[in-house]
């Protein structure tokens, strides 16, 4: 019997995996095997911590369009919200379901889960990675730059789980990746070391503009996640010379792309007209979460 695998982050897949699971996606975006339902028979759970749209939908739809029951799930609606272990839940749910994916607060939660489930578990999302965006990400910067190596990536911003996961599948896919961000706000150093570390490159810098110059891709998320509202007005204030506008557009390469993980909020981090300009590939980006999702549950489950 194969080992069950997870995707908790992207340092699960092999440099090798994360480049199938990118062309596999653009394969089934293409409408290649419209008419194919790998899952057919299964069920994939979906268990929400945190309100979602895109996670939420798209993974409701993809499980659907690979012919399997989607079982939407929330604390409230589990004995987990009555004191039962999350290993209890795990062992319980891997006898029903064929696969899980989580979107949770924190990265231990569905860590725990995964490592007493037998069966695959995709994180959706938590406080520490968000690999499903990451991948998605990716995919918008192949299919519209036919490549990844070398790729100037500027992510402007916190160095929050998105960009965690960013810094990871830039080392597997050859990305260059630079941060600019607040002191105070980088990313984890242990991700930082472990990306470098697999050839990774990678570097942190004060200055938006510098992270700008010449950049292939712009990229920039809230300033603020959810649960982070008590420090809003401060974040705000530091984050103010970090926004997306026409002036930093100007320093990235006439061609360059600008992603969004969404939602927006429209004037802080990103302005109206990048947002909704010709160099926006943010809504294609957002579809390319159905496409992604979808060849991970073909890859993990089926």
């Amino acid at each position: 019997m194969t080992a069950k695998k997870d995707l908790l982050t992207i340092w699960d897949f092999s440099a090798e995996e994360v480049r199938s699971i990118l062309n596999r996606s653009i394969a089934l975006k293409s409408g290649v095997d419209r008419m194919k339902c790998p899952l057919i028979g299964k069920s994939i759970g979906l268990f929400f911590e945190k309100p979602s749209t895109r996670t939420r939908v798209s993974f409701e739809v993809g499980v659907y369009q690979l012919g399997a029951q989607p079982i939407v799930l929330s604390p409230r609606e589990l004995q987990l919200g009555r004191g039962e272990t999350i290993a209890d839940t795990a062992r319980t749910l891997s006898r029903y379901l064929h696969g899980m994916v989580m979107r949770v607060f924190q990265h231990d939660t569905v860590a725990e889960f995964a490592r007493h489930a037998s069966i695959p578990v995709i994180n959706g999302l938590s406080n520490a990675h968000h690999p499903c965006q990451a991948f998605a990400d990716v995919m918008t910067v192949q299919e519209r730059k036919g490549r990844t190596d070398g790729i100037r990536f500027a992510f402007i911003g916190d160095g929050n789980n998105v960009a965690h996961s960013l810094i990871e599948i830039a080392a597997r896919t050859g990305l260059d990746f630079v941060i600019a961000a607040p002191e105070g706000y980088d990313p984890d150093p242990a991700v930082v070391q472990r990306a470098r570390s697999a050839g990774g490159r990678i570097a942190i810098v004060r200055d938006a503009r510098e992270a700008a110059a010449g950049a292939d891709v712009l990229y920039t998320d809230v300033w603020v996640s959810m649960g982070q509202e008590a420090e809003a007005d401060e974040k705000v204030e530091k984050f103010r010379s970090f926004q997306i506008n026409d002036d930093l557009l100007g320093r990235a390469k006439p061609d360059a792309m600008v992603l969004h993980c969404l939602p927006a909020v429209r004037g802080n981090e990103i302005t109206d007209a990048v947002m909704d300009g010709p160099h926006s590939a943010i809504f294609a980006q957002a579809e390319n979460r159905l496409h992604t999702e979808k060849a991970l549950l073909e890859y993990l489950v089926s």
